[in-house]
């Protein structure tokens, strides 16, 4: 991503449409294909054409980076000839959408809310058998419920702040013990910061991470070029909790209508099965460690509390 929002839009749409069109062969596509040697691994440019059923010169110039004013039509005719999925296809139109915006346009856009409403963090704070929080487009954690906090402790202990989940999955060592499958979570996380800049080519705050994790780790260089996008809505991850040990949870994230780009996401686990009593465990794990800091608090003031508070505890 660069300064320049048209030419950043110009490159992203580039990029997009030549990795999706290099995953696409001949055969896949349903076109006869002879053999002989191709300088492409997908399809070409004037096959993408015939499949959407537009001129060669006009998908090239498409795949120039110049989406500006194409119609729906022809975005679904190119998201079917290139067997886009629903991720894919809804990044492409977010990137013609983009292409129309000026910058003056741009620089006007109200950014989305960093803050929790009291109401949503009511919420978090009622579903104490479930670990949740609530995010924003740019992977930050922005409110949490107590055994959220406990399940994410390893992240919480990171003193990079705003809290992010892309910073401690590519910078922090602890990252590689806390998700035992780092590969597939390294390759989530960036296919949604890819999904959102889609969907937010203006964001300075995401331009700036995206530039940071560029800078700082190799490994997100090479999936951040791959152009890869996806949604995020449901499915299980597993942890290695430093205190309770593995947990292979499921999760739901729904973003929050009121308030735009912000996403809640909760954990849960079948009754019964180990999942849910690492669950309990957790939560006892986490009950201990708020009396223990509310008791280090109260020896720090200076001898504990009144004997009212004392009784109440």
């Amino acid at each position: 991503m660069t300064s320049n929002p048209a030419g950043s839009n110009r490159a992203e749409v580039r990029g997009f449409l030549i990795t999706r069109r290099a995953k696409i062969t001949p055969q896949q596509a349903g076109l006869t294909y002879y053999g002989g040697n191709r300088r492409v691994p997908g399809l070409r440019r004037e096959e993408v054409a015939m499949l959407a059923g537009v001129s060669a010169d006009y998908y090239t110039r498409l795949e120039k980076g110049n989406l500006s004013g194409v119609s729906d039509s022809v975005l679904e005719a190119i998201a079917a000839a290139l067997r886009l999925d629903e991720a894919e296809r809804l990044h492409l139109f977010d990137l013609a959408r983009a292409a129309s915006i000026s910058p003056a346009r741009a620089g006007r856009r109200r950014p989305p809310p960093q803050q929790v409403r009291p109401g949503v963090q009511l919420i978090l704070d009622g579903m104490t058998d479930t670990p949740a929080f609530v995010r924003n487009g740019r992977l930050d954690l922005l409110a949490v419920n107590t055994l959220g906090r406990a399940l994410y402790s390893p992240v919480f202990a990171s003193p990079a702040r705003p809290v992010n989940l892309a910073r401690f999955r590519f910078l922090d060592p602890a990252a590689r013990d806390f998700y035992p499958h780092y590969d597939d979570s390294a390759r989530t996380t960036v296919a949604l910061l890819r999904t959102e800049a889609g969907r937010d080519p203006f964001s300075k705050p995401l331009t700036d991470l995206i530039g940071e994790l560029s800078t700082r780790s190799q490994e997100f260089r090479v999936l951040w070029a791959a152009h890869d996008v996806r949604l995020h809505r449901t499915g299980t991850k597993q942890f290695r909790h430093p205190a309770i040990g593995l947990l292979d949870l499921m999760f739901e994230a729904m973003a929050i209508e009121a308030d735009e780009g912000l996403t809640l996401t909760a954990y849960s686990a079948e009754p019964g099965s180990p999942a849910h009593d690492g669950l309990r465990l957790l939560a006892s794990w986490a009950a201990t460690g708020h009396r223990e800091d509310q008791a280090g608090r109260q020896s720090r003031l200076g001898g504990g509390a009144p004997a009212g508070q004392r009784d109440q505890q």
